[in-house]
């Protein structure tokens, strides 16, 4: 197999076309790393990754120092030796870990990547309005586009909450079905009280309500809901699946690649969670058109609800050449699609780049300082 000989960090500073609220922080841009490789046969991969600050003790500053490290020590490597030697220090850096890993995979033509017949995927799309009036022309927005999941923030007011919900409810009018995200900004006290004043028409799931790494409460907050839960944040290897499968009121678990490590492991978990009895989600809202676009070739063998990859939808512009084919609310990727980077897109938005080779000097450049 032929060896690694070049290495490209990038971050990337991508604006959005409408800032994307969370309960935890509001983005207006999106700021991944993308990892480029590159090896003595010509062949190259890519990966990418973006840490959200305040979704985990992930620091940015962390992610980029960990990639320099372990590219300094796995060039000249093999893929296969390369990914197992990243892979061993993946919960010192996990989002960081993965864009390595995924650009060796990418590199290796990773079977998973290889779309033999035309899919289509749907996707969720979030209800941003908050007043009444607004609420109805936005879902009337998104249902002429195709979109028949929406998303709903909650978590920052237990009474206003619940009073956006039922106005979502009402303008839906069983057109289409709603999951209940709060990222984890519920209290024990308040997460049963939102829960236990839902009407579960046409709501599919409440997802993670309190502390990732609370499951006493997220278990109570299951007990009395009355439509299941899904676990998010804490989800990230085999075991946070079994783990989940035993609490009851949990029918639902969320997997994201950017926690698995790569396209192999985030398979596994998907698989594993069907096999322990709840239903697989997989995507990332926060992910650039490369992570769409990686999530999206895994979810055709393996989810069979809307994939919430949607996060290439929030950029002004895309990544990919060709780009992902989005129309009627889903994702078609078309037999034999594999694209490359656009070159000049991924210029245009790079804000530092280090290029790591294994017989010459590191090159970095940076616009914005390090």
């Amino acid at each position: 197999m032929a060896r690694i000989t070049q290495i490209t960090m990038r971050r990337l500073r991508l604006p959005l076309i409408r800032p994307y609220r969370l309960s935890y922080r509001t983005f207006e841009e999106f700021e991944p790393y993308l990892i480029e490789v590159s090896d003595e046969a010509g062949a190259t991969g890519y990966g990418d990754g973006h840490i959200s600050p305040g979704s985990s003790s992930e620091t940015r500053a962390g992610g980029w120092a960990f990639l320099q490290d372990r590219i300094r020590e796995v060039l000249g490597c093999e893929p296969a030796s390369a990914k197992s030697a990243v892979l061993e220090r993946f919960a010192e850096s996990k989002v960081a870990t993965t864009a390595l890993v995924c650009a060796l995979e990418v590199l290796e033509r990773h079977p998973l990547l290889a779309v033999d017949a035309d899919v289509e995927l749907p996707l969720l799309t979030p209800i941003n309005a908050t007043e009444p009036a607004d609420i109805e022309k936005e879902i009337e927005s998104w249902l002429a586009q195709g979109f028949k999941t929406f998303k709903v923030k909650v978590g920052k007011d237990v009474d206003a909450d619940c009073l956006r919900v039922r106005s979502i409810q009402k303008a839906c009018a069983s057109r289409a079905t709603l999951r209940l995200d709060a990222n984890r900004a519920f209290s024990r006290e308040d997460g049963i009280r939102f829960a236990r004043s839902l009407d579960p028409a046409g709501i599919e799931l409440f997802e993670q309500p309190c502390d990732s790494d609370d499951w006493d409460a997220n278990a109570a907050v299951a007990a009395a809901s009355p439509v299941p839960l899904m676990l998010d944040e804490p989800i990230c290897t085999l075991a946070d699946i079994e783990r989940a499968s035993g609490i009851a009121g949990i029918g639902f678990c969320k997997l994201k690649l950017k926690r698995f490590g790569s396209l192999d492991r985030l398979h596994a978990g998907l698989e594993r969670v069907r096999s322990c009895g709840m239903e697989p989600v997989l995507g990332d809202g926060l992910g650039s058109e490369v992570h769409s676009w990686l999530e999206a070739a895994v979810a055709r063998t393996t989810i069979r609800n809307a994939g919430e990859f949607n996060g290439f939808l929030k950029p002004k512009e895309r990544l990919l050449d060709p780009p992902l084919t989005f129309s009627g609310g889903a994702i078609h990727l078309k037999a034999g699609y594999r694209p490359q980077l656009d070159r000049q897109a991924v210029e245009r938005f790079t804000t530092e780049k280090l290029e790591l080779g294994a017989s010459r000097a590191s090159r970095m450049e940076g616009r914005y300082g390090t």
